[in-house]
């Protein structure tokens, strides 16, 4: 089976490196200058304007998770040996010691300099100003499986086994809310503008839960467990955004509808043929981007059709990342490559 054609070009490679192995992460800085990328051998490397420099070398143990603080100030990666490591620029400022734990989780506040890193059933919270822990939050009910803050820093929501907890970081020692759920919560996060706050869940469904009502809108009928989940920055007529949701190798949008007790409206996209393995909308964009096992990066034009198929990995695409400005695409390979495409001016 043939992937479908590309209507016209809207994207061509830019940059093409490789590591020595599975890349883990990607994320841009949130200027834009810098794209960091880790793998499953260890490394941690920056890409710059064409250079890659290593900041750790792979020591056989999985990185698994990055992020750039929200000044892009710090960068911040956890993994296999439990070990949180803080550079400054490409100093390293800071290793937080966890063994035996494994780091697969973390995310920065938006509003400050804390970072929340998943350890078992725990949160820890560290702040970078005063470099010291300053909560630790029990998830309780599972290991921690999703960890995103809301835009404006005030909620720290973790999602695990029977649904997600939300923390208010002004009073942590308040009793979070829960989104009770009777399946695990898989894939979680805020919707850019903190209006929403979506759960994809092991039991093939979607919860959306909209910030201040009570009752949040369940959605079913997905072939498998729901791997990912991406908000888009743009939103519809309505003042709300779009949802994106992936299980096994397809996708499902869903759309806000302006009657609130018919939810969303959902369009399946199909064309892939392997597991996608993560999706993402362009900055204040619907163009979404799909990566997969079967080594198609597919481009969606408003979320709809596909206008372009990228390849350009030797086996199968494990990440992607919009640059912050949407002037780049930025994924990694199964097999280590790390490329970056271009964003062709239409004329």
């Amino acid at each position: 089976m043939n992937p479908t054609t590309s209507k016209s070009k809207l994207f061509e490679q830019h940059y093409s490196g490789i590591l020595a192995d599975y890349v883990t992460a990607i994320a841009w800085s949130p200027q834009g200058k810098t794209l960091a990328a880790t793998s499953a051998i260890g490394e941690v490397v920056l890409w710059n304007d064409g250079e890659l420099t290593t900041l750790q070398t792979g020591n056989g143990k999985s990185v698994d998770c990055l992020a750039f603080s929200h000044d892009g100030k710090f960068l911040a990666v956890g993994g296999q040996d439990g070990q949180v490591k803080i550079w400054q620029d490409t100093e390293l400022i800071a290793t937080l010691e966890n063994a035996p734990a494994w780091v697969d989780k973390l995310a920065w506040n938006y509003t400050s300099n804390q970072l929340a890193f998943s350890l078992g059933r725990y949160v820890q919270v560290w702040d970078a100003d005063i470099r010291e822990i300053v909560v630790t939050l029990n998830f309780d009910n599972s290991s921690v499986l999703g960890i995103d803050w809301r835009i404006d820093g005030q909620y720290l929501a973790i999602a695990g086994y029977k649904g997600v907890k939300i923390w208010q970081s002004e009073n942590w020692d308040d009793e979070p809310y829960i989104l009770d759920m009777v399946t695990v919560s898989l894939a979680m996060a805020w919707s850019p503008d903190g209006k929403f706050l979506a759960s994809g869940n092991m039991d093939r469904s979607v919860t959306v839960l909209e910030w201040n009502n009570p009752d949040p809108w369940v959605m079913r009928g997905f072939p498998g467990k729901i791997r990912q989940l991406a908000w888009s920055e743009a939103t519809t007529n309505l003042g709300a955004p779009i949802l994106a949701s992936s299980s096994v190798e397809g996708i499902v949008v869903w759309e806000k509808l302006e009657d609130d007790n018919l939810g969303w409206e959902a369009r399946v996209l199909t064309n892939h043929v392997d597991v996608i393995n993560a999706i993402a909308f362009a900055p204040k964009s619907f163009l979404l981007a799909s990566a997969g096992a079967d080594g198609w990066l597919c481009l969606w034009d408003k979320a709809q059709e596909v206008s372009q198929i990228i390849t350009g990995v030797s086996g199968g695409f494990s990440s992607l990342a919009w640059h912050p400005q949407g002037k780049f695409l930025a994924a990694g390979g199964e097999k280590g490559e790390l490329v970056i495409w271009s964003q062709l001016l239409q004329g």
